[in-house]
Formats: C-alpha cells, sequence, structure tokens
C-alpha cells in the first residue's frame, strides 16, 4: 500500500469506514428480507419471487425509505435544534450563553472571513445566508424526499397486500393519512428522539475516552459544550 493510498484512508476513514458498514447492512436486510417475503409469500400460497425482483419491489424500497427518512429527520432536527436549545453539560450542547446564530465575528464570515474561508462564507447577502444554512437545508430536503419516497412506496406496498387479499385497494391521497403510513412513520421517530435525547443527557455524566462526542473524562459533569 503507498503513502498517498494510506494517507487517503487515514484522512477519509470515517466516511468509508461508516459507507462501507451501510452497504454490508443494506445487503444483509435485502438478503434477510427477500427470505421473509418468500415465506409470507409461502404462505398465502403465491409464487416466490427472485432477489431481483424483490430488489425492485416496493416492499424492499419501504423498508429502506421508512428508515432513511428518519434518520435525516434525526440530523435535520438535531442540527437546527442545537442553535437554540441547550443542555448544562453535555457536549452536544453549545456553552450556555451562546444559543442563537451568534454573531459575524463567532462564525467567521463577511469581513471576519480569512482566507482560507470557503468563497461564500466571504461573501454577501443571499449565498452567505444560503452558505450559513446549507447543512439543515440539505438535511431537510433529504428527509423531506426520503418521506415522499417511504409514502409512495408504502402505498404500492400496501396495495399490493390488500390485491393478494383480493381487497380494494388505497388511493396515494388516502394512504398517507392511514394508519399503516402512521405506524411505519412512527415508530422510527419516536426510537430517533429517545437516542438523541438519550446521548444528550448521558453524555454529561458518561465519558468515552478519545472520542469527539464525549468530554474529556477529567471534565466537570457541568462543562457544556466541551469536546474530548
Amino acid at each position: 500500500m503507498t503513502t498517498r493510498t494510506r494517507g487517503f484512508l487515514r484522512d477519509n476513514g470515517l466516511g468509508l469506514g461508516f459507507g462501507l458498514a451501510f452497504l454490508l447492512a443494506l445487503v444483509g436486510q435485502a438478503i434477510a428480507g427477500h427470505a421473509e417475503f418468500n415465506n409470507q409469500l409461502a404462505t398465502d400460497g403465491l409464487a416466490q419471487v427472485g432477489f431481483g425482483e424483490y430488489l425492485m419491489s416496493s416492499d424492499f424500497a419501504v423498508d429502506v425509505t421508512e428508515n432513511w427518512q428518519s434518520e435525516y429527520l434525526q440530523f435535520f432536527l438535531y442540527i437546527t435544534a442545537t442553535v437554540w436549545l441547550l443542555q448544562r453539560g453535555s457536549p452536544e450542547s453549545k456553552e450556555m450563553d451562546k444559543a442563537g446564530t451568534e454573531s459575524d465575528k463567532a462564525q467567521q464570515v463577511g469581513g471576519y472571513a480569512h482566507r482560507h474561508s470557503p468563497r461564500w462564507a466571504r461573501g454577501h447577502g443571499f449565498r452567505r445566508h444560503v452558505f450559513s444554512h446549507s447543512l439543515g437545508l440539505v438535511m431537510g430536503t433529504l428527509f423531506a424526499l426520503s418521506w415522499l419516497s417511504q409514502s409512495i412506496t408504502g402505498a404500492a406496498a400496501y396495495n399490493e397486500e390488500q390485491l393478494r387479499r383480493l381487497q380494494a385497494p388505497m388511493g396515494w391521497g388516502d394512504y398517507i393519512g392511514s394508519a399503516d403510513f402512521w405506524g411505519r412513520t412512527l415508530q422510527n421517530w419516536q426510537s430517533e428522539f429517545l437516542a438523541v435525547a438519550s446521548m444528550a443527557i448521558l453524555s454529561v455524566y458518561l465519558r468515552q475516552r478519545g472520542s469527539p462526542e464525549s468530554k474529556p473524562v477529567g471534565a466537570a459533569h457541568t462543562s457544556t459544550g466541551v469536546e474530548g
């Protein structure tokens, strides 16, 4: 392995590691989902489907997108809510006197930008405003798109099951008000909210040495916005 390759792997280890974990988990979900789907078809006395056909099915798509939308919702809310909401003693919170969008000087924008600042941070008006909120905007857009995808694929999967039972299908508008749609949605949302709250509160009192998500081991419980 060359020095350049090792340097690339080191500099991008977090993204590459979780990207690989994502692909492996997605493959595992597809294999398990295919087996479960065929088991259900066999129970209903219907012909089983191939792996490729299952990957193109609405059943697989809705299972994937319903998890994606809840994850993007978690990050969108966490990114935007922590602008104003604080938690004393948590490294996941800003310091207690820094609630809000902060000054241009603190954010190093406009006249306070330095030579290494992104070009749009050095600009003014619309470009700087968009760039100042770009992370939240992108996360919010990804959440909206994945939630829309969940509703479309969920309606298709629901109607396929209805037809197998010789029952009437349901339109998309009716589906997004149905118990099936909101049951899929809320079972993911509640787990994301619990996870975020747990992280914010437990990190006040617990430590993980060397992790940027934890305070230094010897930091006081009341230390806020301090990362290891």
